[in-house]
């Protein structure tokens, strides 16, 4: 039987880390970031009224230094009207072809969040270079493995990451002990790295982003065809060397048929932080931003539960299967809506065809149950509660 425990839980990691350094000691990640520096709230500087956008703010803060020059990373911030009391935050992070997103940052506020949003690539949202931009984004980093640690692309936006956190932080309305990380593909990548590098944050929602990009992912051949060079950017910057370190709640939300992060290396992504996850997997579910990849609703309850003492998801508490019955038992806060049992009968790459069929709910004692149709490879569950939010079950190969 397969026991996959998920559930909630607000716990602080005991991991600190200090001053960048590599090392490949299995005890610590390769590289460490210096909190020292990086939790005081960074520099800021005013931005063109030509990138201003209605509802929020338009700033530079000022980032790591990228080969002894200083940087300056463009933001757009915003913090609604609490009522007098502090209001939890958010901190956004883009995908590869992204950017700050004001609509992003307004979303966020009209939920009751402070939030922001960085550019990671030294852009402007207006598509012009940065004055003080930092090394390129993540096409370029894989080149650039024989620079130093601190002037290679995924230490710099963490870095970022961890300083639009400080500043968020240091704004009248927003309560600092209540902040959330989360990240579209690249964004995913990086928020799970960030979730080990800041243990201020109190949860991250990686969506699409995971790692072992080297183990079939749209990045695995061209790391491959790099070889040296290759095996070096993974051995430093593959989250996988950073997620047995995080120690806080993390919801995972991806599709599939995802063409950069596929369910394997999903699946071993979600298993190793040191605190169960929540996952949400959807059929087929688009990658990019905008759409269900900003807004599932599930992101947003999530974020609820853990800073607004609002009503947590369904917690699978066990799964398993006999010959061809299968079964995952489950904890509900509220009345279930639905279940599914999500199958594929491909073998080989994981960008397969999926099927959904309904399965059964017995809500005492909790436990959804299917029989697999023939010749299924794979197959899933989940489970939907009375306001539509989904949590899947981790999926299971039948060799």
């Amino acid at each position: 039987m397969t026991r996959y425990r998920l559930q909630y839980g607000l716990l602080s990691g005991l991991f600190i880390f200090m001053m960048s350094n590599v090392s490949y000691a299995s005890a610590s990640p390769p590289v460490t970031w210096d909190a020292a520096k990086l939790h005081a709230a960074p520099a800021t500087y005013p931005a063109p009224a030509e990138l201003q956008s209605p509802g929020v703010t338009a700033v530079f803060y000022a980032g790591p230094p990228y080969r002894g020059n200083p940087t300056r990373v463009f933001a757009y911030y915003g913090v609604p009207q609490g009522g007098g009391k502090p209001v939890p935050g958010m901190v956004l992070v883009h995908g590869g072809a992204g950017t700050a997103f004001p609509d992003w940052v307004r979303m966020w506020n009209e939920r009751g969040y402070a939030a922001i949003a960085m550019d990671n690539v030294g852009a402007l949202p207006n598509q012009q270079l940065n004055e003080y931009p930092g090394p390129g984004g993540w096409d370029a980093s894989f080149q650039h493995t024989d620079d130093p640690v601190p002037d290679q692309w995924p230490y710099h936006a963490v870095a970022n990451i961890i300083l639009a956190h400080s500043l968020l932080r240091s704004l009248p309305g927003v309560d600092a002990d209540r902040i959330g990380v989360t990240g579209i593909s690249w964004g995913g990548y990086l928020t799970c790295i960030a979730a080990a590098a800041d243990i201020r944050f109190k949860f991250a929602v990686p969506v699409y982003g995971c790692g072992f990009l080297g183990e079939h992912s749209a990045w695995s051949s061209p790391l491959e065809l790099l070889e040296g060079k290759g095996r070096q950017w993974l051995s430093l910057w593959d989250p996988e060397h950073y997620l047995p370190f995080v120690a806080m709640p993390m919801l995972w939300v991806s599709g599939t048929n995802d063409f950069a992060y596929p369910l394997e290396s999903l699946r071993a992504s979600y298993r190793l932080p040191s605190t169960p996850g929540t996952l949400c997997v959807r059929v087929r579910m688009p990658h990019g931003h905008g759409g269900i990849a900003e807004h599932a609703e599930e992101i947003h309850a999530f974020a609820d539960h853990l800073v607004k003492r609002g009503p947590p998801l369904v917690t699978i508490t066990g799964q398993g299967r006999r010959g061809r019955m299968a079964w995952v038992a489950f904890d509900a806060p509220r009345p279930i809506a639905k279940a599914e049992i999500n199958f594929t009968r491909d073998a080989g790459v994981w960008q397969r065809w999926w099927e959904t069929a309904d399965a059964a709910i017995d809500d005492d004692p909790g436990r959804v149950t299917a029989v697999l149709p023939e010749g299924v490879k794979a197959y899933y569950f989940n489970i939907v509660d009375a306001h539509g939010l989904a949590v899947s079950s981790e999926h299971v190969v039948i060799e």
